[in-house]
């Protein structure tokens, strides 16, 4: 007679009730409201002390004052299953990211801890460098050192498709690198690395915090690295990541940056004069919170929501001073809140949906309370303009003006819808403008 492999009911409730058990007390699962829990699932009681080091350039547990006496830090305290590493005021000469762990949190002293970027070395590459390769090899090795975090790209392998890592050896002007190429990067093609990367970065981690921390991005010497593999502040699959108080300013490219991670949270975040985009949600990075949060002065949008954002809420921000949109909204950006923020003096619209077919456009998305004006510093522009097919929008109680004197005002435009534009709910809004609402649907 065979054996049932079947387990009884009363097995099953045992194991059901056991799992959901573990889920509960799960550190992960519960995120920052359990502070005192180290690695997942970890065999004892909560803690009320978990590790903490200090690291400064003087009277400190680790004394150094560049990248890898960060990195000491971050990477002994995740040996203990996480803790808290904080860094004393002064200037960190940073020739490679500081990698952040999971469980660790990383504080500084705000304005007073500043990680520099040092200036980059740029080569072309001599030697084409096929996908999956871990070395380079390059025509101007002058300036690249082991250890420097570098990056590899050519003109077809941008984006997602450059590579982001860290030279681990040299033999002439060949370097071994830790990770693959993503991608190939010819010659032909005009191939080239630079010692260039995140200042602060972080891949495949739970549990990221990050307080009270200024990167200086160094934008003069160095060469741009793209929002999807880089920015001052960089994050990639970091489900939970919680950046509180950071300031990022002239960086070669985005100052924060982060995609496919869910759940982020960025408070009172500060963003200016950096080349590309302010704040940079992407790549199905889903229900983001930005609050209280500054973006000023980038050479791009204030606030970027990038691929797949949706069911975000963005309060309380103020996008200034940026060379194209104060918030762009666009590819599958689906039913987010953009609440009380202050779009001003931009160089084109205030707020802009990109121009996407039915199936892509980001529909459901809410304005609420916003105070937009001032905008269109380049060119006569739209407090709010939507394009393509987007629809099903809510505009309720925003204020949209332009306070310039007459002769100077270029936001010509308070809402301007396109003819492919679908529903759009324009809702006691007090819009003062030459052309309150200009839409052009009724062309149709």
């Amino acid at each position: 007679m065979k054996r049932s492999l079947i387990p009884s009911p009363w097995i099953l409730l045992v194991l059901l009730t056991w799992n959901s058990i573990g889920r509960a007390e799960d550190p992960v699962s519960a995120g920052p409201a359990s502070p005192h829990r180290q690695l997942p699932g970890a065999m004892h009681g909560t803690m009320a002390d978990l590790p903490r080091v200090t690291v400064g350039l003087k009277d400190a547990d680790i004394v150094g004052g560049d990248h890898r006496a960060l990195q000491s830090a971050v990477d002994y305290v995740a040996t203990l299953g996480g803790g808290t590493v904080e860094i004393g005021p002064g200037e960190f000469r940073m020739r490679d990211s500081l990698h952040l762990r999971s469980r660790v949190v990383v504080k500084g002293q705000g304005t007073n801890t500043v990680l520099r970027k040092e200036r980059a070395a740029v080569s072309a590459l001599a030697l084409d460098g096929d996908y999956g390769e871990e070395q380079i090899t390059l025509a101007a090795p002058e300036g690249f050192q082991v250890g420097d975090g570098v990056a590899i790209w050519d003109k077809n392998a941008s984006g997602f498709h450059t590579t982001v890592a860290r030279i681990t050896g040299r033999n002439g002007n060949t370097f071994s690198i830790d990770r693959p190429l993503n991608s190939d990067c010819m010659v032909s093609s005009g191939a080239r690395a630079a010692t260039v990367f995140p200042v602060v970065s972080g891949s495949h981690l739970e549990g990221v915090r990050i307080e009270n921390l200024t990167v200086e991005g160094n934008q003069d010497e160095n060469v741009p690295l793209d929002g999807c593999r880089g920015g001052g502040i960089y994050l990639y699959r970091c489900p939970g990541a919680v950046l509180d108080h950071c300031v990022v300013r002239h960086y070669n490219g985005d100052g924060i940056s982060f995609q496919q991670s869910n759940d982020v949270l960025l408070v009172a975040c500060l963003s200016e004069e950096n080349a590309a985009l302010g704040l940079h949600p992407g790549s199905g990075s889903q229900r983001p919170v930005v609050r209280d949060c500054v973006a000023r002065g980038n050479g791009q949008d204030g606030l970027f929501l990038c691929w797949r954002v949706k069911n975000g809420l963005f309060e309380g921000n103020t996008l200034s001073g940026n060379g194209r949109y104060g918030i762009s909204i666009g590819h599958k950006d689906t039913d987010n809140l953009l609440r009380g923020n202050k779009v001003l003096a931009n160089g084109e619209d205030g707020v802009f949906f990109r121009n996407e077919s039915q199936g892509m456009a980001g529909h459901r998305n809410r304005l609420e309370d916003n105070l937009i004006a001032d905008n269109g510093v380049k060119v006569p522009s739209a407090g709010i303009r939507v394009r393509g097919e987007t629809g099903d929008l809510v505009f309720r109680g925003n204020v949209i003006r332009d306070d310039r004197p007459a002769g100077a005002q270029r936001q010509t435009v308070g809402i301007r819808l396109d003819e492919t534009v679908g529903a759009v709910v324009n809702d006691g809004n007090r819009i003062e403008a030459a052309s309150p609402v200009d839409d052009r649907r009724a062309s149709r």
